[in-house]
């Protein structure tokens, strides 16, 4: 088959569906994804987040792949030893949900109904079929990463790992038992993290009542039923109306329960909410909590783990929660204490699974204590003092305060800092079935009797039944997944990672925890730098959310009508790290059209090429004979370079955009037009094709990391041998020169005034027009262009002289050193030119006219929005622009 026909025998669009799977399938059975350990490079190695086990990938997920396989690709080229590691989590408490919800809505049971070992099998079967989803969707997208080393979170290594974990912090006094203040989910009968907590906008009441008619002020609150076990009154030290009060002790008869509250000065306490004065309930507030800890209040329980008053605690004794609410309220009224209630604004927290209220409630809990001193740490290896013991909380604010971790972008270390600066004991228990089982054995006998280990003492013990909560083992992902607890060389080789890329939602619930995980058990960081992603919006800003379905884009829909490359560009370019962006059909449309750009850029440069030349060791021999191809080259040169410090400083979109503008503009719409000029010269044939096929050699390379299946597929008709993923990223030089592009950019400039005049007169675009350039400076600049500037600016002729006056019925532009003039004579018909021009200026007058009264209008500027008035100011403004062009063309006629 001759070389013409394989070149025609590229289509005239690019259907990505086409393509992709084969292109995938390729790259996978290569081996080409797994890391060349041949390169004495520093290694590049990310751990890829791992999606939930419940489903299908989202638009959160899609943006990280993306964003990490640009990374990846890029530094593949680049020579270093890669490795991409992806893997799935178990998701314990939304696996378990998922699976539940299913059961009942299907059969009509729940977990009880089976047992536990029935019920973990049934999750099991459902994470299988998810994870294979999740694999395919993660494939879809492009992502390169080493399947060989896939992991997931409940794997043999991976759970040992978290005996090991559990088991060293419980021997330095990091783990302990005890009771404390949790968020407790009363439908998922569970203690649960914060990042599973949800917040609605509601509306509250505030009552506004005394405790008992002799009480001496009011308190005001949205929960009276948790009033009910209040141990104390807290008011601002400075509130002049409750100071005197502050260190006594106040008894009262609320509804019949005997309470003693001791009055407490707080400097939190916003003297406007309310009456000022609120009640403190230990047991059902974490900031009453504190506030209990601080002045030693006694604590009351009132609402019990199944969502019910306690005993006790009265008449409302076994009452739920809502029911107790609207009974204390009623009876507050019936007594004559309730003095005002009213509707407020309020965020209420509920569970993200099951949209329950959350309950802050008192639990015996399996806790990691932060602020504990150990020695157990690699004092050199994390830069720390030696000799000195050392809290999580301390080496978690060490490591990034020292610049070991990097976070991007950087204002987001103020946000880390207020959240380790604040942190409390972390909650580790979960009161689920699916996840790793704690590994504690209780004494029968003495409940404070435990073991730690996975099989069981003897008779006489049981197994906690608790889970782990599944940020736990999350924190062990840079380590874990390469067999550490096995001495493995992978975790040698490959420790620490480079990057972690995520959404900056989870700053605190994993990228800390991973930070304090890996630093304890290894003595490493886990990661050098820490990219944030924004959220992906729909058009309207709104939060796609999985519980509002409408808001939701499924990327497989996406890839199957504009292709994987389109969607990965749509998620990245014109955004910037940390910052939310919208996603939108049009919007991926677009980039759609970008990528079969490039295709036909490919395919005009494949199908005009005489023949390929052959290729050398980094690429063709290019020899630029003209002032274009000098310009062409440098800017090459240019985008090279800056593509590639772009990527290396997480600039992906800033690199993205510089690319797309060389590949439409400077390439596409300048320099291929003028090959069609140049190719009409047998002498500079030959040299052309070479650059054409440099250009477009090294442009794919460019762009791979970004769109890598259009890149991959052209390169198959490029280069004809070797795949484009594992090519040598492109490093050029010898090209720059600022004097070439001065020059250039004076024959662009004349051609751009030309068009920009052919279109003020409105000259159709099949009609070909005189032009004259004066110029003594750069007459024979304009002299040895001629050609191309009468090509790309449709002239009939171009007359280039060195002085003379502009011929007589004329429009002129100057630019730097050079004079245009353009008969109107042949461009317009001057009559009907005048008429148009005349009627245009009349009209804008009109419309000035009444601009101007308008803004004149004192009311009209004192009661519109500023927004209004400032766009009607750029209208006139506009507007009188317009008529002054008018009026030069009419006086010009």
């Amino acid at each position: 088959m001759s070389d013409k026909t394989q070149k025609n025998e590229l289509p005239k669009a690019y259907v990505a569906k086409d393509y992709e799977d084969a292109l995938y399938k390729m790259w996978e059975e290569s081996g080409v994804f797994e890391p060349n350990m041949e390169s004495d490079k520093k290694p590049f190695v990310i751990t890829m987040p791992p999606p939930n086990a419940t489903g299908t990938l989202h638009l959160g997920h899609s943006v990280m792949l993306a964003l990490e396989d640009i990374m990846i690709r890029f530094h593949r080229m680049k020579g270093h030893p890669t490795l991409w590691v992806p893997g799935t989590d178990h998701a314990g408490i939304a696996t378990q949900n998922k699976v539940e919800k299913d059961v009942m809505e299907k059969e009509g049971k729940t977990r009880h109904d089976y047992g536990r070992e029935t019920f973990i099998k049934m999750i099991e079967e459902f994470v299988a079929g998810s994870q294979n989803t999740i694999r395919n969707q993660t494939r879809k997208m492009g992502s390169s990463c080493d399947w060989s080393r896939e992991y997931y979170s409940l794997d043999e290594s991976l759970s040992k790992t978290v005996f090991t974990t559990f088991k060293k912090m419980f021997t330095d006094g990091l783990i302990y038992r005890g009771n404390r203040i949790v968020n407790w989910c009363t439908r998922c009968q569970s203690t649960i993290s914060d990042d599973e907590v949800d917040y609605q906008e509601t509306t509250a009441k505030l009552y506004t009542f005394k405790y008992d008619k002799d009480f001496p002020f009011e308190i005001s609150t949205t929960r009276p039923e948790t009033k009910l076990g209040d141990t104390g009154v807290a008011v601002n030290p400075e509130d002049k109306r409750y100071k005197h009060l502050i260190g006594n002790t106040l008894e009262a008869n609320f509804l019949g329960q005997k309470l003693k509250l001791a009055v407490i000065g707080d400097e939190h306490i916003d003297m406007k909410f309310g009456t000022g004065a609120l009640g403190v309930t230990p047991n059902h507030s974490i900031v009453d909590d504190e506030m209990a800890k601080n002045h030693g209040l006694e604590r009351i329980q009132v609402i019990m783990e199944d969502g019910t008053i306690a005993k006790g605690i009265g008449k409302y004794a076994g009452m739920e929660v809502e029911a107790a609410k609207k009974a204390v309220a009623q009876d507050l009224e019936a007594a004559g204490l309730m003095s005002n209630v009213e509707d407020i604004p309020q965020n209420l927290s509920v569970c993200s699974r099951c949209k329950t209220p959350i309950q802050p409630l008192v639990s015996k809990q399996w806790f990691i204590d932060v602020n504990h001193p150990v020695d157990s740490w690699d004092h050199e290896g994390l830069q720390l003092e030696k000799g000195r013991a050392y809290s999580l909380k301390e080496v978690m604010q060490h490591v990034v305060r020292d610049q070991q971790i990097e976070i991007i972008p950087d204002r987001f270390n103020k946000t880390y800092f207020q959240w380790i600066d604040n942190l409390r004991d972390w909650c580790i228990s979960r009161q689920l079935w699916w996840g790793h089982q704690i590994p504690v054995w209780i004494n029968d006998s003495d409940m404070d009797d435990v073991k730690v280990q996975e099989d069981s003492p003897g008779e006489g013990w049981t197994r906690d039944s608790d889970t782990l909560d599944t940020w736990f083992s999350a924190g062990l992902f840079t380590f874990s997944p390469l067999k550490w607890i096995d001495g493995h060389d992978d975790f040698k080789t490959f420790h620490p990672t480079q990057v972690l890329e995520t959404g900056y939602d989870i700053l605190f619930f994993w990228v800390a925890r991973m930070i304090l995980m890996t630093t304890y058990m290894t003595g490493q960081v886990p990661f050098e730098k820490v990219y944030l992603h924004g959220l992906i919006r729909t058009r309207e800003g709104k939060k796609m959310s999985k519980s509002n379905p409408e808001t939701c884009i499924n990327p497989l829909d996406v890839i199957d009508k504009y292709g994987a490359d389109a969607l990965r560009l749509s998620l990245f370019v014109g955004s910037s790290p940390g910052n939310d962006s919208r996603l939108y059909d049009e919007k991926i449309a677009g980039y759609r059209n970008f990528v079969n750009k490039l295709w036909n850029v490919a395919r005009y440069v494949l199908i005009s090429v005489e023949e390929t030349p052959s290729l050398l060791k980094g690429g063709p021999k290019v020899e630029p004979k003209t002032l274009a191809d000098k310009w062409i080259l440098s800017r090459l040169q240019e985008i090279s370079e800056s593509t590639s410090k772009d990527i290396a400083e997480y600039k992906f979109s800033q690199a993205a955009e510089n690319l797309y503008a060389f590949t439409w503009n400077d390439l596409a719409d300048w320099y291929i037009e003028i090959t069609k000029v140049q190719k009409q010269d047998e002498s500079l044939v030959q040299s052309t094709d070479q650059i054409l096929m440099y250009i477009l050699k090294t442009l794919l390379k460019l762009w791979h990391p970004f769109t890598p299946y259009v890149t991959e597929e052209l390169w198959k008709h490029v280069a004809k041998e070797g795949m484009l993923i594992s090519a040598e990223w492109p490093t050029i030089q010898g090209f720059s020169g600022d004097k070439t592009n001065k020059q250039f950019e004076l024959i662009r400039e004349s051609i751009s005034v030309i068009r920009n005049l052919r279109a003020e007169y409105q000259v159709e675009p099949a009609k070909k027009i005189e032009a004259e350039i004066v110029s003594k400076e750069h007459h024979q600049l304009i002299s040895d262009n001629a050609s191309i500037i009468e090509f790309l600016g449709r002239l009939e002729s171009l007359t280039v002289k060195e002085s003379g006056e502009a011929p007589e019925g004329s429009t002129s532009k100057f630019v730097e050193g050079l004079e245009i003039h353009i008969p109107l004579a042949g461009m317009v018909d001057a009559d009907k030119e005048k008429e148009r021009l005349t009627k245009e200026i009349a009209k804008l007058e009109d419309y000035i006219q009444k601009l101007d009264a308008k803004l004149s209008n004192e009311k009209f500027a004192k009661n519109a929005p500023e927004q209004v008035v400032a766009a009607e100011k750029e209208r006139l403004a506009t507007s009188r622009e317009s008529l002054k062009k008018c009026q030069e063309q009419l006086e010009q006629l």
